[in-house]
């Protein structure tokens, strides 16, 4: 694995992490807020799902548009924004009748959700989309994503005419013995050398 294959995947891990446990700490803040203003059943418990979701729905929209080098649409913006300011808002509100400083400790899950979540999608935004060239398999055309993922793995192994063996493409690539094999006999083909 590459250092920054694997810095990656190590900063991925800690960013979802941190959503996690603050999506919690801000769902339980939100289901109380919810109880104590008339929410009951499952309205109570779906109510912070949609505030932190409206969050992640917007994220994950803006991100198909950048990805696509498309403007990200207005809604989506709009939408992203209200839900930061309802989950922070909610948030403030559950520890206000503790001081200002409730608030405070009250507000940070949502800040940290908000941040960790936008950590990852743009992550994700910032990855370069690779520009397919011929005889290539690449993504959107029903190819099988390992495939696309070892070609560029090994592309400099690839055009320099030799194939990793199946042993390495199953440590850097994490797949198992069968998705390894078809791998490499992809990129060991003739037509790619």
């Amino acid at each position: 694995m590459t250092g920054d294959r694997a810095i990656r995947r190590l900063t991925s891990a800690v960013v979802l992490a941190v959503a996690a446990f603050a999506a919690v700490v801000s769902y339980s803040h939100i289901y109380d807020l919810g109880r104590a203003h008339g929410q009951s059943g499952t309205a109570a418990r779906l109510l912070p799902l949609s505030v932190d979701g409206l969050i992640v729905a917007a994220g994950l929209v803006l991100l198909h548009a950048a990805r696509g080098g498309r403007d990200a649409p207005a809604l989506a913006r709009c939408m992203l924004w209200l839900g930061i300011t309802a989950t922070v808002g909610a948030n403030i509100s559950y520890g206000l009748p503790f001081g200002p400083l409730g608030a405070i400790v009250s507000a940070w899950p949502a800040v940290a959700f908000v941040g960790a979540a936008e950590m990852a999608l743009g992550m994700v935004r910032a990855a370069p989309v690779p520009e397919p060239v011929p005889g290539e398999l690449a993504a959107g055309n029903g190819a099988p994503a390992h495939l696309i993922e070892a070609q560029h793995a090994f592309a400099e192994e690839i055009a320099a005419g030799s194939a990793p063996t199946i042993r390495r493409i199953r440590s850097e690539l994490g797949v198992g013995q069968a998705k390894a094999t078809e791998a490499h006999a992809h990129l060991a083909a003739p037509s790619r050398t």
